[in-house]
Order: C-alpha cells, then structure tokens, then sequence
C-alpha cells in the first residue's frame, strides 16, 4: 500500500518543537527553572538547550537571570494579550464574568476542555477578602470539581469514555472515582442545568457549575462560580445556582446560542 505524503499542516519542524517543548516547561508553580531542570523535563542534552534557549532568548520568549535560572519573556505576554483581543470567546466572556462576580462576589471562571484536562482561560475575582483564587492557564482534573464534570456531562460519549476508562486519582476525601456514580452525576447534571462541588479539589472550597454552547450548539466551557464552603448554603446557594444560570444564558447567547 502506497503511503500518501503527509498534508503541509500535518508536518512538524523537529527543532521549533523542541523549543516549544521548553516554553511548556514553564508554569505557575515553575515560573523559574533552571538549566538541568529543563534537561531533566524535556529530556533534551544541556548542549542543545542552551543553543534553544538562546534563539528563544533572542526573540523575547525567554529571559535568563544573573543566577543562571530561565523564565519566560514578554514577547509571550504580548502575543497573549493579542490573543485576548482577537479571541471573540475570551472578549465576549469576560465582561460577563466580570458582571457575575461583582453580583455574587465570589470568583467566576470560564474552564474549557485541554487535551485531557480542564483549563482556566478566564478568572474574575469577586469582592470578598477570603476567596478562592485560580490564575489563567491553571489545568485540572475533568473529573473533579463542578467545572469538570459540567464539560464531561455535556461532552462526547467517546470523549467521556476516554477519560473515565483512566485511572481517576482521589484528590480530596470526596472526589468520586467510580465511574458509575460519576455517570449517574452526569445524568442528573443534564437534568438540571449545572454541576455542583463540595470540597473536591480542595476540601474548603465549593463550586457550581452551568455549560456554555454556541451558535452550532457546540459545547463551549463551563462557567463556575466558587469559594468558601460556608458561603455555598442555604438560600444563598439557590440564589448563586440562579445567577449561575441566567449568565451562562446570557454568554451562550453572545456566543449565537438560541
């Protein structure tokens, strides 16, 4: 059988793959790194790291310190906020998140489905002093947490499989694992509109969460509203669970969502 020659999209440059390798490296827990440490992440020689990270270096995407230690540079932050600008999601999200934050309080957040995980690609703080903080960029687990489950009940069965056949890792007392519960969950997630959490990514903190679709009725993310256990009771948490819905609405129909 003749193989067909790979589409020009489908083709890859071996070394603009390395250096983007390294740019992955960096995080919000290693904002600094090392030498070795890329070495050791990457599994690349020093040697050529370092010929990377000078490229890297010269056009602005990465920054090396007087203690030999790299971290990333502002072209990124440039070419992110060009990306904020341009990206009618984020553009049309954030007021919104902004709107339901100040109405709430509580922080709000727009989660969005990467490769395996659930991404943060927007964060509006509320006004409250004790609140629970998450930076843009921050991935989790799909399967923990009201965002997660949001976007898993609302996905793809073959998507949905494909995570649930994995091994599910318990992150707090109350994460659930088993996936006949977590399918049960989903069920009753449809039913009613959203998804709530208590305690299971991080054992204070509560969470709901409603999908956002588009014009092709394509799920887009999860909007979630979350903080403190103790705020998310009673009236109050109907009251969130209403506004939580109304803006997910409200976003859905920016979005061309009938």
């Amino acid at each position: 059988m003749i193989k067909k020659p790979p589409k020009e999209s489908e083709k890859q440059i071996e070394s603009v793959d390395k250096a983007l390798s390294i740019l992955e490296c960096f995080s919000n827990n290693t904002a600094k790194l090392s030498l070795k440490q890329l070495s050791e992440k990457t599994g690349l020689y020093k040697s050529r790291i370092l010929r990377l990270c000078g490229t890297l270096m010269a056009h602005g995407f990465l920054i090396r310190s007087d203690e030999a230690m790299y971290s990333l540079g502002p072209k990124l932050m440039m070419l992110g906020k060009v990306y904020e600008r341009t990206n009618s999601l984020v553009s049309l999200a954030r007021p919104v998140l902004h709107e339901l934050a100040m109405l709430t309080g509580e922080s709000t957040k727009l989660f969005v489905i990467e490769g395996t995980k659930r991404l943060c690609l927007i964060r509006e703080e509320g006004f409250h002093p004790l609140r629970y903080a998450v930076n843009e960029g921050e991935t989790f687990e799909l399967h923990a947490g009201a965002s997660g489950k949001v976007l898993l009940a609302f996905s793809s069965e073959e998507f949905c499989h494909k995570i649930l056949t994995k091994t599910l890792e318990k992150i707090t007392p109350t994460t659930i694992i088993d996936r006949t519960r977590l399918e049960q969950e989903f069920e009753l997630i449809r039913q009613r509109g959203y998804a709530s959490s208590i305690g299971e990514v991080v054992p204070e903190v509560a969470g709901i969460a409603a999908p956002v679709f588009d014009h092709a009725d394509h799920l887009v993310g999860a909007l979630t509203i979350a903080g403190p256990i103790q705020r998310f009771a009673g009236e109050r948490f109907q009251e969130m669970c209403t506004h939580l819905l109304e803006f997910a609405r409200k976003l859905s129909m920016l979005l061309g969502h009938l």
